[in-house]
């Protein structure tokens, strides 16, 4: 595959790690088949695109596939082609949620994520979407700082489902990084949480920019699924969050609301690119996990980071956009 032109990734710092990740990241939950069957080669071809085209960081779980998302990564790693900085998860698992959350468990998962992974330390754990009552009670925060000073993780972080729950995690000082679901359908993290997050010296890693690929502008009324994609089977929430796809909104008003997106979309650029642009022109952002399943997917992805910043008068377009035309139709917490 021909590669050239698409070394363009910049990076930057994640929180206070110093860890140097590329502002534009690859998310793997794909490659647990939570957005339809994947093999090995297909997988192992994209993680292999994303390197060529300068991808450092790399993030997983551990219910990814049961471990298959992070045993493709390690096998990727074990390749040796490209640098990575792997961030993995914790925290979901039958074995630990909703609120089994002791230091011998959660230990026990590290571990078997950095066999899988190949590593023995693991650059960065993320708690995974744990409840938020857990997170108030803040025992899971000691375990971690517990962790990470016996050198089972260079440092750790949150991966939240609301803005509310974001705030709680900023209340501890050992915080590296912060995932949070952001994008044109998901705007309010910009005002309400990425002023405090940089001056907390912590790192915001965005997931679910395109909105389950909605903001790639790819789908149609007739699109089908496949019926192992969370896309199908979790449209309405059925199996969790209903932020975890499409943002929170259904999918054929989502449909209409691209459509309108189009007319803020500069000459010459995808929407792809426009909405990649838009979350890298904040800089408390550290990186863009978007999710591909294929290697043209990544070429396409990074060349967002090689764009130049959107205007002013866009970005108070697009809130505008968002408080007057898409926030009310998200159909959980922000």
């Amino acid at each position: 595959m021909d590669t050239s032109g698409s070394r363009c990734v910049k990076s930057r710092i994640l929180g206070k790690s110093g860890l140097n990740v590329s502002e534009i990241g690859l998310g793997c939950w794909q490659f647990g088949g939570d957005f339809g069957p994947i093999d090995s080669e297909r997988a192992l071809a994209t993680l292999s695109a994303a390197s060529a085209a300068g991808v450092t960081f790399f993030d997983t779980a551990d219910v990814y596939g049961a471990g298959q998302s992070e045993s493709f990564v390690g096998q990727h790693v074990a390749s040796g082609i490209g640098e990575a900085v792997v961030a993995t998860k914790v925290g979901r698992t039958d074995a630990l949620y909703p609120d089994k959350y002791t230091y011998e468990g959660i230990r026990s998962h590290l571990l078997a994520s950095a066999e899988r992974i190949g590593v023995e330390q693991i650059d960065l754990i993320q708690l995974h979407c744990v409840p938020p009552a857990e997170l108030e009670r803040g025992a899971v925060f000691d375990i971690l700082n517990r962790l990470q000073a016996e050198g089972v993780c260079r440092a750790w972080g949150a991966s939240v489902e609301t803005l509310a729950e974001a705030k709680v995690c900023l209340k501890q000082e050992g915080l590296t990084s912060l995932q949070i679901i952001f994008n044109l359908f998901r705007q309010d993290a910009a005002w309400e949480l990425l002023p405090a997050a940089e001056a907390a010296n912590v790192g915001v890693i965005v997931r679910l920019p395109l909105a389950s690929g909605m903001l790639s502008g790819k789908f149609g009324k007739d699109t089908k699924f496949a019926e192992t994609d969370h896309r199908n089977y979790n449209k309405d929430g059925a199996a969790f969050s209903v932020g975890e796809t499409f943002s929170g909104i259904e999918f054929s008003k989502a449909l209409e609301l691209v459509e309108a997106l189009q007319d803020f979309v500069p000459e010459g650029m995808s929407l792809v690119e426009f909405s990649l642009r838009w979350l890298l022109d904040f800089p408390a952002v550290s990186s863009v996990i978007a999710g591909c399943s294929r290697p043209q997917q990544v070429t396409d992805n990074v060349r967002a980071s090689d764009l130049p910043p959107l205007s002013d008068e866009i970005h108070a377009a697009l809130r505008a956009f968002y408080e007057g035309s898409v926030r009310e139709h998200i159909r959980c917490p922000i």
